[in-house]
């Protein structure tokens, strides 16, 4: 392209780039490049003229070219697909009226900040350093699926809208970020997809808007990063999936606003984290999904929880806030899967890791209740026995309560009718109390029980207080074996 082709504009880019020297074309009163379309031809750059300086500019000795533009608008389409350029790139606050092409192109950086683009097309592009969208508008989808960047990827405040079209706005599926993904205050009208990424660093999600209440609004399955993925205060209209990942830091979900009415709204299954935060925030509207996940530290505020829950298989070694076990069953009451004994398991271990075992007793008790209702009628009578009079062996003070009443009526009833000596001669003296213990107590023997033979109703209420004595005593010692081992 000849230099006496060129437009004034595109003349002072050209001579500019040679030297790296950025070109402005602002006016210094806080323009909006949304109104871009409207600039004359003195800020007007074809897009045919920039491909033409990267792939084959000026350059002088000594000097490092870069085009660097500021406030312009661009027309036409930028084309970089499958090319080359080894200088930097920065175009911000411009407004291109058409949607870049950059599908398998390698650049040295890439810098569009505070532009609005109808859509950036750029899957599988290789940028050797920094790629910044930082305060961009996108009117069309985003499309940087496979993309490779070595440094960090900055989208932060960025805005993305694809009014129309079903495919995500930001496709981010399969990147490869060698540093951070830096998002904070990013609003996104549409899905995000973020499936298969890895990034080396941390991911920083904080006051981000995700809003698609059709569907998945932050779609990060499988995601691998280096760090943590911190996204307080974020606020989502659809589900956060974060199914499979791999997450060693914290997921952080402190004053998050998450909502998937109707369906799920957050679902980290499958997944290693070392740490999630579910704190602070309003209740989860929609269901929350755990399942098969290995989490070390599980922060859960049993006011976020919402009515639906799947724990089963979940894992995890330290459970935050410490909070009564009352407040912790209902989210095991609302697992949609039923009776999921291992649940109860590690709740009762979380408690007794910390040295609360009473709560550990509880949530046992609680899972043995729950079992009890899904027992056939005759089952859950015999659990309803178990649990009035020894709270299924949890309650062995209960079960001394009851020997001592028996005890008492035991002993009332024979010293009213003394059963008759087997042998009148060879019996010892007769006492109510020792004899009903005789009967009570499986082990103990007084010698009264073998000296002694009651008659009628007397001999089954004997039957009777031989057989709750074995039950009642075998809970008791139960009991106390438990303590004596946990000591």
């Amino acid at each position: 392209m000849e230099i006496n082709e060129l437009t004034s504009a595109e003349r002072r880019v050209w001579r500019a780039f040679a030297t790296g020297e950025a070109v402005d074309f602002g006016t210094g009163n806080d323009e909006d490049p949304a109104e871009g379309g409207r600039w004359g031809p003195e800020r007007t750059l074809r897009a045919a003229v920039l491909r033409a300086l990267l792939l084959n500019g000026p350059e002088e000795p000594g000097e490092i070219a870069a085009l660097k533009v500021d406030g312009a608008r661009i027309t036409g389409v930028l084309d970089l697909r499958y090319g080359t350029t080894d200088h930097a790139v920065r175009l911000s606050h411009c407004h291109f009226e058409e949607v870049p092409q950059l599908y398998g192109a390698r650049l040295r950086q890439l810098n569009l900040s505070d532009s609005v683009l109808p859509g950036l097309s750029a899957a599988t592009v290789r940028v050797e350093g920094v790629l910044r969208l930082t305060d961009c508008r996108f009117l069309g989808p985003v499309r940087l699926g496979g993309a490779h960047i070595a440094g960090a990827l900055f989208v932060d405040r960025g805005a993305f809208e694809a009014a129309g079209a079903e495919e995500p706005v930001l496709q981010l599926n399969q990147v490869t970020i060698g540093d951070d993904l830096w998002a904070p205050g990013l609003r996104a009208h549409g899905q995000v997809r973020l499936t298969g990424a890895s990034v080396s660093g941390a991911v920083n999600f904080r006051d981000t808007e995700f809003d698609h209440p059709s569907g998945t609004a932050l779609d990060a399955q499988n995601l691998t990063v280096g760090s943590d993925v911190r996204a307080a205060c974020l606020t989502a209209r659809g589900r956060v999936d974060f199914r499979g990942s791999r997450i060693p830091g914290c997921l952080d979900l402190l004053h998050a606003r998450l909502s998937g009415p109707g369906g799920t709204a957050l679902r980290a299954s499958s997944s290693v984290i070392g740490e999630l935060w579910l704190r602070g925030g309003d209740r989860v509207d929609g269901a929350l999904n755990l399942r098969r996940s290995h989490i070390e530290l599980l922060t859960l505020e049993p006011a976020m929880l919402p009515g639906e829950v799947y724990v089963s298989e979940l894992t995890y070694t330290a459970l935050t806030p410490h909070v009564p076990a009352e407040r912790r069953l209902p989210m095991l009451e609302r697992d949609s899967d039923g009776y999921v004994p291992y649940a109860y398991e590690q709740l009762s271990a979380a408690y007794r890791r910390v040295g609360d075992d009473h709560a550990a007793r509880l949530v046992l008790l609680a899972k043995q209740r729950r079992l009890r209702s899904t027992r056939a009628w005759y089952g859950r009578v015999w659990g309803y026995v178990q649990d009035a009079t020894v709270g299924y062996g949890f309650h062995p003070l209960r079960a001394a309560v009851w020997l001592l009443s028996l005890l008492a009526v035991g002993s009332l009833a024979y010293a009213l009718h003394h059963p008759r000596p087997l042998k009148a001669s060879e019996a010892p003296h007769f006492n109510p109390v020792f004899y009903t213990l005789d009967l009570l107590l499986p082990v103990i023997s007084f010698g009264q029980e073998d000296a002694f033979a009651p008659s009628g109703w007397y001999q089954y209420l004997a039957y009777a207080l031989i057989i709750t004595g074995w039950i009642l005593a075998t809970t008791v010692v139960t009991g106390v074996t438990r303590t004596v081992s946990r000591q």
